[in-house]
């Protein structure tokens, strides 16, 4: 009898989760944030008391799981509309490189040393650091690089082809919110966003990222754009 509370355990365990994951939505494991990372452990954690401990009861582990799930999930759209919830729970990337100078005080900061920093180069196929342009910490704990113009794929100081420097493109706009600290930074101001989206016919709220590259291209991605086809394959 025991086996077989233990196998009707393992099944409502597991059918819970995958509710509970349907909910929470599509996140690979590599793309958790902290906060994500902390849920997940404690939802699996309550999954296995309640698959393995016969003492415990049915719902007060379904009940575990499910408010851990509902919380996950308003965190998750709660930090969709407000970029500093976000921030909290989620985090900023964090600048390794810039201008192809490693920030030490950003790697200490992350607590990354340059053994880890030469590792992820290397498993992004830069193998001579000297390189690499910018280099960033997601929220996620991933970095990501942008080489140096000439190391650009293909890689124009073999073909003998100048490029001019790309840098980073400001985002002034994330989901409908205008961030006004970058617009400070980059010398523009909300009365400039404010014509510039005029041009386009669109207002702050309509859109879901407005970006500004070096050469001065102003970039616009809508919230409403309607595709034909399905968000799945299959």
């Amino acid at each position: 009898m025991d086996l077989l509370d233990v196998i009707l355990r393992c099944l409502v365990s597991l059918v819970v989760l995958f509710l509970v994951t349907k909910l929470i939505g599509k996140k690979q494991v590599s793309q958790f944030s902290v906060f994500d990372y902390v849920i997940g452990i404690s939802i699996g954690n309550f999954a296995a008391e309640m698959a393995l401990n016969l003492e415990s009861k049915y719902l007060h582990g379904i009940v575990a799981v499910i408010v851990f799930g509902v919380v996950a999930y308003l965190v998750s759209v709660i930090t969709l509309k407000n970029l500093k919830i976000r921030k909290f729970f989620m985090g900023d990337p964090t600048v390794l490189i810039q201008n192809g100078k490693i920030v030490y005080n950003n790697l200490k900061k992350s607590r990354f040393d340059i053994n880890d920093l030469l590792e992820d180069c290397r498993i992004n196929g830069y193998f001579d650091i000297s390189e690499i342009d910018y280099a960033l910490m997601e929220a996620n704990g991933q970095v990501s690089f942008l080489p140096k113009p000439d190391y650009q794929p293909p890689v124009n100081k073999d073909l003998k082809i100048k490029k001019e420097q790309t840098g980073l493109s400001a985002n002034l706009i994330i989901d409908g919110n205008i961030l006004d600290d970058t617009l400070k930074s980059i010398h523009k101001d909300r009365d400039w966003l404010y014509h510039q989206l005029k041009v386009k016919g669109l207002k702050a709220d309509e859109v879901l990222l407005a970006t500004l590259d070096m050469q001065e291209k102003f970039t616009v991605y809508e919230k409403n754009v309607n595709l034909e086809g399905h968000d799945t394959l299959g």
